[in-house]
């Protein structure tokens, strides 16, 4: 008898200790890939529609802002500040940048369009019917800081709604990452990707 035999049964495989070790490894690597990378999110309300709507799922990306900031037109998952006076079952919002710090964001041109930095923004992402905005502003966005409107501008609660508490804008620190995907339903799977009106936003100065 060989001794590869002879190994073979002195030390035999046991398959349900190494499903175990497996499933172990797999729920370790998940949750380490939920905390600091990728994870999903509920879409509780209908302030995004009709970018996103009411029960949707979307992928998050937690790891892209620990090398930048967030930028104009992302969708962002951030912890509200607490002079937005959010409740306990309100943990997180979701809506779309509009400026950055610095940038000097105004409502509303002759057109009635936002403007950031004197650039007009062509908002067809808006919900169909919405005025840009029905309140009047003129914001510059303080540095480290960003400025958010959700993409149903009548049934958001977004910074115009919170402009006597630093101007309604979130730092930075407190934008948990980028919604970059729809997953849930299959139905409406797609990537959330930056309008393209605001490729033509300068910087400000």
């Amino acid at each position: 008898m060989s001794d590869d035999k002879i190994n073979a049964r002195r030390f035999p495989r046991s398959k349900p200790l190494e499903f175990l070790i497996l499933l172990v490894v797999a729920v370790l690597v998940a949750a380490g890939v939920r905390t600091f990378l990728v994870q999903t999110f509920f879409i509780p309300s209908g302030s995004m529609e009709q970018t996103l709507l009411l029960n949707d799922k979307v992928l998050v990306n937690k790891a892209v802002y620990r090398f930048r900031d967030p930028a104009r037109g992302e969708v962002v998952v951030f912890e509200p500040p607490i002079g937005w006076g959010a409740g306990p079952s309100e943990q997180e919002y979701i809506k779309r940048v509009i400026g950055v710090g610095g940038d000097r964001v105004v409502c509303c041109d002759a057109q009635k369009r936002i403007t950031v930095n004197g650039h007009p923004l062509d908002e067809t992402y808006i919900f169909p019917g919405d005025a840009p905005s029905d309140e009047d502003f003129d914001v510059t966005v303080p540095q480290g800081r960003i400025f958010v409107m959700g993409d149903h501008r009548s049934d958001s609660a977004d910074s115009r709604a919170h402009l006597e508490s630093d101007l309604g804008t979130v730092p930075v620190d407190r934008v948990a990452g980028r919604a970059f995907a729809i997953y849930w339903p299959t139905s409406r799977w797609s990537t959330l990707s930056v309008p393209p009106t605001f490729e033509g936003v300068p910087d400000q100065g």
